[in-house]
């Protein structure tokens, strides 16, 4: 086993040992490398001032993505580049063309969350992103200014264009040079407590069953974009953490021709576009989900593994009709992914146990899915209320109805009753208002900081509403038509 970190910043290599393995990157550039270009705002993700590039192998390039550095423990760099912003600096003192478009349009003013800003644009510049104002706009979305405005800085962005092949073909020989093919094992004393922590990062699916077998205590952590926060904002210790980022055959998406099987390991961007096309309102949840920064990181397997009763992927998947695969040494076993869900805060994961991927069948032609996600903000906000719906109509009849809402209960949970009193009945106006009156056996909704009780219920049954309207009108199969209507205001039929 390897213990040393090895990773590329500005062209060389960096070695590490000995480091707290859940130290994050964020900490590690600012208090050893005095690199504070990167900052240090909300500490989870949302804010976006402390954003950073990570590169990554793909064939004969390499892949640029934003990610949040907060939250990004130290050991995810083996094998991967980091750039900074201290990392666009030209040995001439000139400013990167990014740095240069921002300067030229005016889009800084305090300063203080330029350099996320400027890192988010430097990585949508190496990929030559589109420049078009909505993919842009999805492009900052991760990164809160609140001096400028953000027409400015989406002039910069149109400004500046794209880089070429050459720039992402530019490392492809030193990343080899540092790659992997055995498990990575650091052991180090929590800079904070005399705790000796553990860090396994296997790079093949059987070493991954292994470890979680001789440590069924362990903490999996995928893109970190909940576990991070354990560090950050809970200050959780944590003894021994088991990366699955590393497993090739996690991070895979396969096509049987019924359905996808998306590995654990899969990145939401990765697997976006994808679910897409196939349901196209699955894909504008999960755009929704988070910024560029979270989806980059964050995954599937490890929303499905925390068990959240809020994660907005859950509902979509459950009324998909999707599969959960667990793995425990060379066993495996399925379920209907509803049934993981056992209370608040427990599934039905056995120690050692892990989640290997999810299989979601492709939808029949006689099927109509939706999902909505309720909320005060477009973007990275907490639902109030997802949910979301498949119905599968036999001429005029109710076929089938698989409804899932998240936010309504300790867990997300299917309106067993709602899809009762649809199945088999016309498909109309009146049916659908009968379904809605018998959610109310379904579900007993808390208040809460985001939504009251009765809100919760109102928005559900109008929801249901909504899809019907919808499908009888052929109408748009987005998450929300138009981004103004952040609030969710149409969403009452």
């Amino acid at each position: 086993m390897s213990n040393v970190i090895r990773f590329l910043l500005d062209g060389e290599v960096v070695e590490l040992a000995g480091v707290d393995p859940t130290d994050t990157v964020l900490n590690h550039l600012r208090y050893r490398m005095a690199r504070t270009g990167t900052k240090e705002g909300c500490a989870e993700g949302d804010c976006g001032a402390c954003t950073v590039i990570v590169g990554e192998l793909d064939g004969d390039s390499v892949r640029y993505q934003a990610v949040n550095a907060c939250i990004l423990f130290l050991p995810v760099l083996d094998g991967k580049e980091l750039l900074t912003v201290e990392s666009l600096r030209k040995p001439d003192g000139s400013l990167h063309p990014v740095q240069q478009a921002m300067v030229d349009t005016h889009g800084s003013q305090c300063g203080f969350c330029t350099p996320g800003i400027v890192m988010s644009l430097y990585a949508h510049w190496l990929m030559s992103g589109p420049t078009d104002t909505a993919s842009i706009e999805d492009a900052l979305a991760g990164n809160l200014c609140r001096c400028t405005g953000y027409g400015p800085i989406i002039e910069a962005a149109q400004k500046v264009g794209g880089a070429d092949d050459a720039v992402r073909r530019a490392q492809v020989a030193a990343l080899r040079s540092i790659q992997r093919t055995e498990t990575l094992k650091m052991q180090a004393k929590s800079r904070l407590t005399s705790l000796e922590k553990q860090y396994f990062a296997p790079v093949t699916v059987d070493a991954l069953a292994d470890i979680a077998a001789a440590y069924p205590d362990a903490t999996f952590l995928a893109g970190g974009t909940d576990v991070g926060l354990w560090v950050t904002k809970q200050h959780r210790e944590l003894e021994t953490v088991i990366y699955i980022g590393d497993v090739a055959d996690l991070k895979v998406i396969d096509d049987t021709g019924e359905a996808l099987e998306i590995g654990a390991g899969v990145s939401y961007t990765d697997e976006m576009d994808t679910l897409a096309q196939y349901y196209p309102d699955m894909g504008e949840l999960i755009r929704r989900i988070g910024s560029v920064q979270i989806r980059n990181s964050g995954t599937i397997g490890g929303n499905i593994a925390n068990g959240s009763p809020i994660g907005d992927s859950m509902p979509a998947l459950i009324a998909a009709g999707a599969t959960l695969v667990l793995r425990k040494g060379a066993d495996q076993r399925m379920m209907p992914l509803e049934d993981y869900f056992i209370d608040y805060g427990k599934q039905d994961l056995l120690p050692g146990e892990f989640v290997e991927k999810v299989i979601v069948p492709k939808p029949a032609t006689n099927q109509h899915f939706r999902a909505y996600k309720l909320s005060k903000r477009f973007d990275q906000d907490i639902s109030a209320v997802c949910g979301c719906f498949r119905l599968t109509l036999d001429g005029g009849t109710v076929a089938d109805a698989r409804i899932c809402y998240g936010g309504m209960a300790a867990t997300p949970k299917r309106a067993t009753a709602a899809e009762a009193a649809l199945v088999g009945k016309p498909w109309s106006e009146a049916t659908v208002r009968a379904a809605m009156q018998a959610m109310e056996a379904d579900y007993t909704p808390l208040t809460d900081m985001r939504a009251s009780a009765d809100y919760r219920m109102a928005s559900a049954k109008n929801l249901l509403l909504k899809a019907y309207a919808e499908i009888e009108a052929k109408g748009p199969t987005r998450v929300l038509e138009h981004r103004e209507t952040a609030c969710g205001e149409r969403a009452h039929g």
